[in-house]
């Protein structure tokens, strides 16, 4: 029986990160490279940037059933970030950023479907959600015990590491 080697196992982590997040090589890349820059642990950090990207905010506020359907509704010009529209999914949000539909989307059939099933999924602590009003805030920048997926980020660190 042939052994698995920690660099397999270290790529399979950083593609299932990719996948989770729905981007390229070069793109991971350079969110690792900011991780690294910034103050703290590495692969924290990395985490917190992915999971401040605007397409995984609206995901995770409940305007989308997926990460995937998150970045269409941002690349639709359906998103603005403080009244103003952003089409860039990897757009970076802040604390206080306050998110939410434009006027002219609110009747979209899969944004009140997926608000909706929010009641069921819930909305992080980080985040806060006026469902009413189409708007959601960010309270505060994720920590890495809110991020509930099953990502061994030290695994993804060792690779780029190397």
């Amino acid at each position: 029986m042939r052994k698995v080697s920690d660099y397999s196992i270290q790529l399979r982590e950083k593609q299932k990160v990719r996948r989770i997040y729905g981007m390229l090589e070069g793109q991971f890349r350079r969110y690792f490279s900011m991780a690294e820059r910034a103050k703290g642990v590495t692969g924290e950090n990395l985490l917190v940037y992915l999971e401040r990207r605007l397409d995984n905010t609206i995901f995770r506020l409940g305007y989308a059933s997926s990460r995937t359907q998150a970045r269409q509704l941002v690349k639709h010009n359906h998103i603005t970030v403080n009244s103003r529209t952003v089409n860039v999914p990897s757009f970076l949000i802040s604390v206080n950023d306050v998110i939410s539909i434009r006027e002219k989307s609110r009747k979209i059939e899969t944004i009140n479907d997926s608000l909706e099933a929010v009641a069921r999924r819930g909305v992080p602590n980080w985040l806060e959600l006026d469902q009413k009003n189409y708007t959601g805030k960010v309270k505060a920048l994720p920590d890495r015990q809110e991020i509930t997926m099953p990502i061994q980020e030290q695994l993804i660190v060792e690779l780029y590491s190397k």
